[in-house]
């Protein structure tokens, strides 16, 4: 378990890089710390940020811009309240203009 934690760290490090009113996706964390196929790990790390408060879990999505972690946030809409305060608009669970709102972690703007 260890081993996770210290995963889940590298997950928090990189989420709390996010840029305000940008999003980055589970696939796209995963890569740049070097394990491509853990997505789905990444999505695992971000459901458990509730305990760390300065984790915007709200910023991390899927690849396609859809908001597939919504219901691990309190209230039915938190997560697109958040992400619409930032100025992202967000239509059926998805984000809307992705491309332009997506940050690469693994390249700076």
């Amino acid at each position: 378990m260890a081993e996770n934690d210290n995963f889940f760290e590298r997950v928090y490090e990189i989420a709390r890089q996010i840029p305000y009113g940008k999003v980055t996706s589970y696939g796209a964390i995963a890569k740049v710390l070097g394990s491509a196929r853990s997505a789905r790990m990444v999505g695992w790390a971000m459901n458990s940020s509730g305990k760390h408060e300065d984790v915007p879990a709200h910023r991390v999505v899927n690849r396609k811009g859809l908001l597939t972690g919504k219901h691990h946030f309190e209230g039915t809409n938190l997560m697109q309240q958040l992400l619409e305060s930032e100025g992202i608009k967000v239509v059926n669970n998805q984000i809307v203009d992705f491309e332009k709102h997506f940050w690469n972690p693994g390249f700076e703007e």
